[in-house]
C-alpha cells in the first residue's frame, strides 16, 4: 500500500465550501496529508508550464494529497478573463488529461470534486460574511466582481466536465448548498477510494515471536 497515493482535487466557485471540506473531511493524521491551496501563480510559476507547480505539489507514495483549487484554474479563470489566448488554453484540456493519466499510471488515485452552488446561494453566503464580524476575514471585494462573470464560469466548468472527466480520473459534481451534505459526500468518495485500494498495515521488519520472547524475558 505504501507505493500508492490519493489526490483529492476540490474545485468550485467562491464560497462553495472548499475550505470547509479541507477542514472537516481531511481530519486525519497530518503527517500523511499534503494539502495545497493554489492562489494566483507567482512570477516564478508563470515562467514555467502551467502544470509545473501542480507536479511539485503531488502527494508522495503513502500520502493523501488535497488541492484547494488546482490546475483547472488554468482553463477556468484564465479562460473567463482572457489571461492567455484561446489557442493556448484550449490545448490545455488534452495536456491535463495526459498529465492525469501519467499520475494515475504512477499509482495515484485521483478524485476530482466540483462543489456546486447556485448564484443565489453564493450571494447569501457573501452577505453573511459581511454581516458577521467573525467572517469579515473571509470576505474579498473581488468576489462581487466575479459574480458578473457567473455565466462565463458555468460555461467554462461545463467544458471542463465534458472534456476532462475520464475513466481514470472522473469528475464528481457535489451539490454544496447544504454544507453538511457536501462534506459527507466527499468523505464517502474518499473512503470508497481507500477501500478499493485494499490497503494493509505494513509488515513488521522483525520477528514478532522472537521479540515476544525477548520482552517476556526482560
Amino acid at each position: 500500500g505504501s507505493a500508492r497515493a490519493v489526490l483529492l482535487v476540490v474545485q468550485g466557485m467562491d464560497t462553495s465550501g472548499k475550505g470547509g471540506i479541507m477542514r472537516h473531511v481531511i481530519s486525519v493524521n497530518p503527517e500523511g496529508v499534503k494539502a495545497t491551496a493554489f492562489k494566483a501563480p507567482t512570477k516564478e510559476e508563470l515562467a514555467h508550464d502551467f502544470l509545473w507547480r501542480i507536479e511539485k505539489a503531488l502527494p508522495s507514495p503513502g500520502q493523501l494529497g488535497v488541492f484547494d483549487r488546482s490546475h483547472y484554474e488554468d482553463v477556468l479563470i484564465v479562460r473567463v478573463h482572457d489571461l492567455v489566448p484561446e489557442d493556448v488554453w484550449s490545448k490545455r484540456y488534452a495536456q491535463i488529461n495526459a498529465f492525469e493519466r501519467e499520475v494515475v499510471g504512477n499509482g495515484t488515485t485521483i478524485i476530482k470534486v466540483m462543489t456546486h452552488i447556485s448564484r443565489d446561494e453564493q450571494k447569501a453566503r457573501l452577505m453573511e460574511r459581511l454581516e458577521r464580524p467573525d467572517k469579515h476575514y473571509k470576505y474579498n471585494p473581488g468576489d462581487v466582481d466575479e459574480r458578473a462573470h457567473w455565466g462565463d464560469y458555468m460555461e467554462a466548468y461545463q467544458a471542463v466536465l465534458d472534456t476532462t472527466s475520464t475513466v481514470g480520473a472522473p469528475w464528481y459534481v457535489v451539490p454544496a448548498e447544504a454544507k453538511w451534505y457536501a462534506r459527507l459526500a466527499v468523505q464517502q468518495l474518499l473512503l470508497a477510494a481507500l477501500r478499493e485500494m485494499d490497503l494493509a498495515w505494513p509488515p513488521a521488519d522483525f520477528d514478532v515471536e522472537v521479540e515476544k520472547e525477548r520482552l517476556s524475558a526482560s
